[in-house]
C-alpha cells in the first residue's frame, strides 16, 4: 500500500484533513482497494460532550470502517478507513450537521493543541483554550498562508514546562 498525501482533498493554504491510503493491488485486497484516514479537530483542552462522540462514532461507524484513534500524534480524533466515494459525504455531514472541521494534514497547519490550562489547573499561568482558539481562528481566516513543510502550535500554560 501506499500513502497519497494531497492528491484527495486540497485546497491552498488549508489542510484537508484527509491522508489517502491506496492499496498497490487493488484485485488481491478488494476490501482495502482505499482505506483512508481522516484527522478531526480536537476541541480545545480535549473536553468532549457525550452526545458528539456518539455522533461522530455513528457517522464513522455508517461512513467508515467503524475503526478510531483517539489523539494519535497530531493530537486529533483519527478515523481510520474509508473509500474516496465517502469523503464528500462524511464531510459534508461533519461541516454542515455538526459544525466540526477535519484537523490538518499535509505541509499546511496542523491541528493546535493545547493543554487542559485554567478549566482545570491552578498552576496555569493563561488561558490556553481561548488563545488556541484565536490562533486557530485567525491562522484559517485571516492568513490562509502555505507552509513548506508542517506547522504546529502546541500550548502549555504550565509554568514547570
Amino acid at each position: 500500500t501506499h500513502w497519497k498525501h494531497g492528491g484527495i482533498v486540497g485546497v491552498f493554504g488549508y489542510g484537508g484533513g484527509v491522508i489517502g491510503r491506496y492499496c498497490d493491488q487493488p484485485d488481491s485486497f478488494p476490501g482495502v482497494e482505499a482505506f483512508h484516514t481522516m484527522r478531526v479537530n480536537q476541541p480545545a483542552g480535549k473536553y468532549y460532550k457525550t452526545d458528539y462522540l456518539r455522533q461522530l462514532c455513528d457517522l464513522w461507524d455508517f461512513r467508515g470502517s467503524g475503526i478510531t484513534n483517539m489523539h494519535g500524534s497530531t493530537g486529533d480524533i483519527i478515523l481510520l478507513g474509508t473509500t474516496t466515494k465517502q469523503l464528500e459525504e462524511i464531510f459534508w455531514t461533519m461541516t454542515h450537521d455538526m459544525n466540526q472541521d477535519l484537523g490538518g494534514s499535509g505541509s499546511n497547519l496542523r491541528t493546535p493543541s493545547d493543554c487542559l490550562g485554567q478549566t482545570r489547573c491552578e498552576y496555569s499561568c493563561y488561558d490556553t483554550s481561548s488563545l488556541v482558539y484565536f490562533l486557530t481562528n485567525e491562522s484559517r481566516t485571516n492568513l490562509q498562508t502555505g507552509f513548506p513543510y508542517k506547522f504546529k502550535f502546541k500550548l502549555d500554560g504550565c509554568p514547570n514546562c
